[in-house]
C-alpha cells in the first residue's frame, strides 16, 4: 500500500462478455498483483460487456489496469462486436473511485495519469469524464460515448470533440476509451415480465434524468432474447440522493400501467452498504436504523 494507505476502486468496463477464454485473460493482469485485490468481474453474454472491481494502493491498481487495458486492446476487435450495450472502445470506461484516505482530487490526478499512459501505450483516444472532465460538455459519459465506435471516426473530427489525450482518429480495433473520477455508482437493472422492448423504453424515458425524470438516474431499455424478457438498466449516480427502492418503485407502479409485473432487480458489480441499507429501512420500516447496527460494520475497520 502507499505510505498513506490510500485505497482506491477502479471498475474499468470491456467490451467481451462471451468469450470465457479472453476474459480469463483479460482479467488475469489482475490477479497476485501486490497491492491490488480483484474483488469481481462479471461478463454479460446480452449486453457482451464485463465489468471488473478492483480495489488496492493508487499506483499498483493503475498498472495493473493498464496492463488489462492492454490484453484487450489485444484480444477485442470492436468491428466485429454485437451487444445490447453501448460501446465505444474495446476498454470502454474506466473510472476511479476514491474510497480511502483519497480526495477527489487524488483520484482525478490519477485518472489523468492512466489516461496520458494509455495513449501512449496503446495509442488509444481518450476523453476524460466526469469529475475529471475538462468542459461541461464532457461530464456526461453518454455525451462522450453517443455515436458509438462506428460513429467515432467522424465524431473525433468535429472541433469540439478532439481527445484529452492522442490524436483524432480512433484506435482500428479498440475504438476510444473514456477514464475518469467519480462518486460510487450503482449499476442497477430490472427485469420486466415482457419481451416489448417499447414498454422498457418508455419506463426508461420516465425515470431518466435526461427525459424530465429523477436526477442522477441514466436509463435504457434493453433486450434479452436468450430469457424472452426486457429490462429497465440504469446508472444511479448518486444513490443518497435518490435511492434504489424510490426507483424501484417507480418502475413497478410505470410498469403497472401497460400490465407488465416486474420479475426482480440486480445489481452489476459492487454496492455501496449504504445504498442497500436505504431500501432495507424502507421495505421492513425499520426505525432509527444506521450501518453501526450491522455486525459486519465493525470487522471492515
Amino acid at each position: 500500500m502507499s505510505p498513506l494507505n490510500q485505497i482506491v476502486e477502479c471498475v474499468p468496463n470491456f467490451s467481451e462478455g462471451r468469450d470465457k477464454e479472453k476474459i480469463e485473460k483479460i482479467v488475469a493482469p489482475l490477479k497476485g498483483r501486490e497491492g491490488v485485490r480483484l474483488v469481481n468481474y462479471e461478463g454479460d453474454a446480452d449486453y457482451n460487456r464485463l465489468v471488473v472491481t478492483v480495489l488496492g494502493a493508487p499506483q499498483a491498481v493503475k498498472e495493473a489496469v493498464l496492463d488489462a487495458i492492454g490484453a484487450a486492446t489485444e484480444l477485442i476487435d470492436l468491428n466485429h462486436h454485437t451487444g445490447e450495450h453501448l460501446r465505444m472502445g474495446a476498454t470502454d470506461v474506466v473510472p476511479f473511485i476514491p474510497i480511502r484516505n483519497m480526495t477527489t482530487e487524488d483520484a482525478v490526478a490519477l485518472s489523468k495519469e492512466t489516461a496520458e499512459e494509455i495513449n501512449k501505450r496503446f495509442g488509444i483516444p481518450v476523453f476524460l469524464y466526469e469529475d475529471s472532465a475538462t468542459s461541461p460538455e464532457r461530464v456526461n459519459l453518454a455525451r462522450i460515448r453517443k455515436g458509438q465506435f462506428e460513429g467515432m471516426p467522424e465524431k473525433l473530427l468535429l472541433p469540439e470533440w478532439g481527445p484529452d489525450y492522442g490524436e483524432r482518429r480512433i484506435h482500428p480495433t479498440a475504438g476510444v476509451t473514456a477514464v475518469g473520477a467519480r462518486f460510487p455508482l450503482v449499476a442497477y437493472n430490472i427485469d420486466l415480465g415482457t419481451d416489448n422492448i417499447d414498454i422498457a423504453n418508455k419506463i426508461a424515458r420516465a425515470i431518466r434524468q435526461s427525459s424530465g425524470g429523477f436526477q442522477y438516474i441514466k436509463a435504457g431499455g434493453v433486450e434479452l432474447k436468450e430469457k424472452g424478457i426486457v429490462q429497465v438498466t440504469m446508472n444511479i449516480t448518486d444513490y443518497r440522493k435518490n435511492p434504489i427502492y424510490r426507483v424501484f418503485e417507480t418502475v413497478r407502479m410505470e410498469a403497472a400501467r401497460y400490465g407488465v409485473a416486474v420479475l426482480g432487480s440486480e445489481i452489476i458489480g459492487l454496492s455501496p452498504l449504504a445504498a442497500l441499507t436505504q431500501s432495507l429501512e424502507y421495505y421492513i420500516g425499520l426505525h432509527g436504523f444506521d450501518e453501526e447496527k450491522i455486525i459486519e460494520h465493525w470487522l471492515l475497520g
